[in-house]
């Protein structure tokens, strides 16, 4: 749908919501300070809408201005995917669309490894929500605990896992090279 077919159907919805009401032209130009001509020019298509019209009149029918200009309902914006283990790790998708930016949920259960440090393409951004992960990133080894984020270039060898300790869960944002995050991690202040 256009935005000239989605301006089209306001005037007759205007119309059938003034009639619904049972409103006079008359009456809702007293209301919203709008001049009769100019509402009947806008029922019958032959004046474009426009938000200063619009608004008093939404405002006069106490309606959303999303019903007076025909907005499509949005859709369920929940996401509902399924878990996906792999290597031990359980990864819920956050996000529908493949390619482009992606996000996950990631609980890595409490298990001690080696540290296998991989590069590839993209860019990724850490966030742990609770429990402790390793992160093995070129010449660094550091821990970030709850609350804590990190980001970097996965062209750098990297590597990330449970520290022993207990399972850790965190959020995972991926995106092919050049699609950065504008969130940078701060290190942590010394006392």
């Amino acid at each position: 749908m256009t935005a000239d077919d989605v301006l089209a159907g306001v005037g007759p919805r205007l119309r059938q919501l003034r009639k619904e009401r049972e409103v006079t032209l008359a009456a809702l130009s007293e209301t919203t300070g709008i001049s009769v001509s100019t509402l009947s020019r806008l029922e019958s298509g032959l004046r474009r809408p426009s938000l200063e019209l619009l608004l008093p009149i939404a405002q006069a029918h106490q309606v959303p201005l999303d019903e007076l200009v025909g907005a499509p309902p949005v859709g369920d914006p929940r996401v509902r995917s399924k878990p996906i283990v792999r290597h031990g790790r359980t990864h819920w998708p956050l996000t529908r669309q493949p390619g482009g930016l992606q996000a996950f949920k990631v609980l890595e259960p409490a298990r001690k490894e080696e540290a296998d440090p991989r590069t590839h393409e993209g860019y990724e951004w850490l966030y742990i929500l609770s429990g402790r992960l390793r992160l093995v990133l070129g010449d660094h080894d550091v821990v970030l605990s709850a609350g804590e984020a990190a980001e970097f270039d996965t062209r750098v060898p990297h590597w990330f896992g449970s520290t022993g300790e207990g399972p850790v869960e965190f959020l995972s944002l991926f995106g092919p090279q050049g699609e950065r995050m504008h969130v940078r991690a701060r290190p942590a202040a010394r006392e």
